[in-house]
């Protein structure tokens, strides 16, 4: 049996319960180690046996799943994000291994956490881009980032910080200004965490200035400038499900 668990975003105590539990009683772990923190390792048996797949290819990583009973996949965040799991799993179909997933934290999340920030704000946006730059992947035709750009809409671009400077020009070809409010988080909730506040216009700057180019988020648009409609939801006069709207 595979599990495949997605260790949240940095700091060990945001694994799930379930995932913390599986970690116990796996005997193989193969973990992310470029980007899964190495302290959710402590939680494995003494006679587990760990693989650091930054090391290995897909082949490899297929080849360590089938040498015991109970196996641990682990990936950053969650692992239905840029996690390469589905190759994974199809490869397991055909072999005839059973696999499950147990979901994680989002760095996108810790993010937001980071910066005490609301993706979805009333009167500015009710969207969220998760996207990436392209690069030696490619993404497909229709996604760059000046397409994503157009709709305004709050985006959290992923495995992009090495290129700031071309990802500025590509959002300036959107619906975003050189005043956009962005943010670069860099290795949300790890205890070198590093959260900069900065705009559209200067954001490979403040890359520059904070040493800041990878494993790091980039957060843009309007929900970081703090101006919003109160919800409706807790408005005394607005009627819910559950209660009756007062003049």
């Amino acid at each position: 049996m595979v599990h495949f668990v997605g260790a949240g975003p940095g700091a060990p105590d945001l694994i799930t319960l379930r995932g913390a539990e599986l970690l116990r009683q796996a005997d193989v772990v193969i973990y992310a180690g470029s980007l899964v923190n190495p302290a959710l390792l402590e939680l494995c048996g003494a006679d587990s046996s760990i693989y650091n797949s930054a090391q290995m290819t897909l082949e490899q990583i297929l080849e360590a799943m089938q040498t015991e009973e109970n196996i641990v996949r682990l990936h950053t965040g969650d692992p239905c994000l840029y996690g390469a799991i589905r190759e994974q799993m199809d490869a397991l179909d055909k072999l005839g291994i059973p696999y499950d997933v147990t979901p994680g934290v989002s760095s996108f999340c810790g993010a937001a956490a980071a910066l005490g920030a609301e993706y979805t704000l009333p009167s500015v946006s009710q969207s969220v881009i998760l996207t990436r730059m392209t690069g030696r992947t490619e993404v497909p035709e229709g996604e760059s980032i000046a397409a994503l750009a157009t709709h305004g809409a709050s985006m959290v671009i992923f495995l992009s910080a090495g290129m700031l400077e071309e990802l500025q020009a590509e959002l300036l070809q959107g619906a975003y200004t050189l005043d956009t409010p962005a943010a670069l988080v860099y290795k949300a909730t790890w205890p070198e965490e590093k959260a900069v506040r900065c705009t559209v216009g200067t954001l490979a700057q403040a890359g520059r200035e904070h040493q800041i180019s990878k494993t790091a988020l980039v957060l843009v648009g309007d929900f970081l400038n703090g101006d919003y409609q109160r919800s409706k939801l807790y408005d005394p006069t607005f009627t819910t499900g559950f209660r009756e709207g007062q003049p």
